[in-house]
């Protein structure tokens, strides 16, 4: 908190006094932010105590307004990204592939919460995120698409989708659900071959024997979406994270089925899945030890590393 203090200190240094110019120096300004941990900044605005009980408003609460009709529009990009948000979404993943339930459920990064928790720092961008940014982020990466611009419809109607579902949230303060559940680090290290068993038994049935998920009846959508491939998350997204994708699966599948993996089997097809390939990371700088490097340097991250005599993120 002292160095939240110091930075506003130095802020009101720079502002003029009646002897001054009118003008503040803002190199000044500009410097003591740079000077500020932003992580520090950030947990000083956040309630320590208990997570808090929320429950979002139902759909039959949105009003019969112009302002109903855009968090429509929103609900229906996040149900189907692809037809609802072309050009910048590709065929594969919708929003709610993720965040389930319409983006309702707790413990499947609901967008209730989502809301109240920005703007945040993000190591991702070692910087201070607004919302718009957050669900930018999530076409480039998450459903390896192109971010839409921050003032489009699509954009707007999503943010007002997410807003209507926090009606009544507080902010800064820990919501009950909210994100993925962190889960328990694995009693064994987790195994590509027995999370490969896993899958065959416990996934494909829904996502398909080689992760190419399963279209609907008329071919014109996903009913599960693919796990890996070309229709997929890319390596820059945060499910690509085995530590990630794993806390999903535990607290989320198989669909219907909640709490019907252990731990480790939670872990071990996590490692599976992200030991596939996959559409290239968006930051790609040329060569994939040195995006490692750069981006990727995790216990739980898997690109640029061998499987099955594979580099994987070399071919993509």
């Amino acid at each position: 908190m002292r160095a939240v203090l110091a930075a506003l200190a130095l802020f009101v240094m720079t502002l003029p006094t009646q002897a001054q110019s009118a003008d503040p120096d803002l190199d000044a300004i500009d410097r003591a932010w740079a000077e500020t941990p932003w992580t520090e900044l950030y947990d000083a605005q956040l309630d320590s105590g208990e997570p808090r009980h929320f429950t979002p408003p139902p759909e039959s609460d949105i009003p019969d307004n112009e302002f109903g009709r855009l968090i429509r529009r929103g609900l229906a990009i996040f149900t189907e990204t692809p037809r609802e948000a072309r050009p910048y979404a590709r065929d594969g993943l919708s929003c709610s592939n993720c965040h389930l339930d319409r983006g309702r459920r707790p413990g499947s990064a609901p967008m209730w919460s989502a809301w109240v928790s920005y703007p945040q720092f993000r190591a991702k961008n070692n910087a201070v995120n607004t919302f718009a940014m957050r669900i930018q982020g999530c076409f480039r990466f998450s459903m390896n698409g192109t971010p839409p611009p921050a003032e489009s419809e699509i954009i707007v109607a999503l943010q007002s989708y997410a807003y209507f579902l926090a009606r009544g949230a507080p902010t800064g303060v820990r919501l009950e659900g909210a994100g993925f559940p962190k889960l328990a680090e694995p009693e064994e290290q987790p195994d590509i071959a027995r999370g490969a068993a896993a899958y065959v038994q416990k996934c494909a049935a829904c996502h398909g024997e080689n992760g190419e998920g399963r279209r609907t009846s008329e071919g014109n959508r996903y009913q599960f979406p693919p796990l890996w491939g070309d229709a997929s998350y890319n390596w820059g997204a945060g499910m690509a994270s085995v530590d990630t994708a794993a806390a999903f699966i535990k607290h989320n599948m198989p669909w219907g089925l909640t709490g019907a993996l252990g731990d480790q089997e939670a872990w071990d097809i996590a490692i599976y899945i992200n030991s596939r390939d996959r559409p290239q990371d968006p930051r790609f700088t040329g060569n994939v030890a040195e995006t490692r490097a750069k981006y990727h340097e995790s216990r739980w991250s898997l690109y640029g590393l061998s499987v099955d005599g594979h580099i994987l993120g070399e071919n993509r």
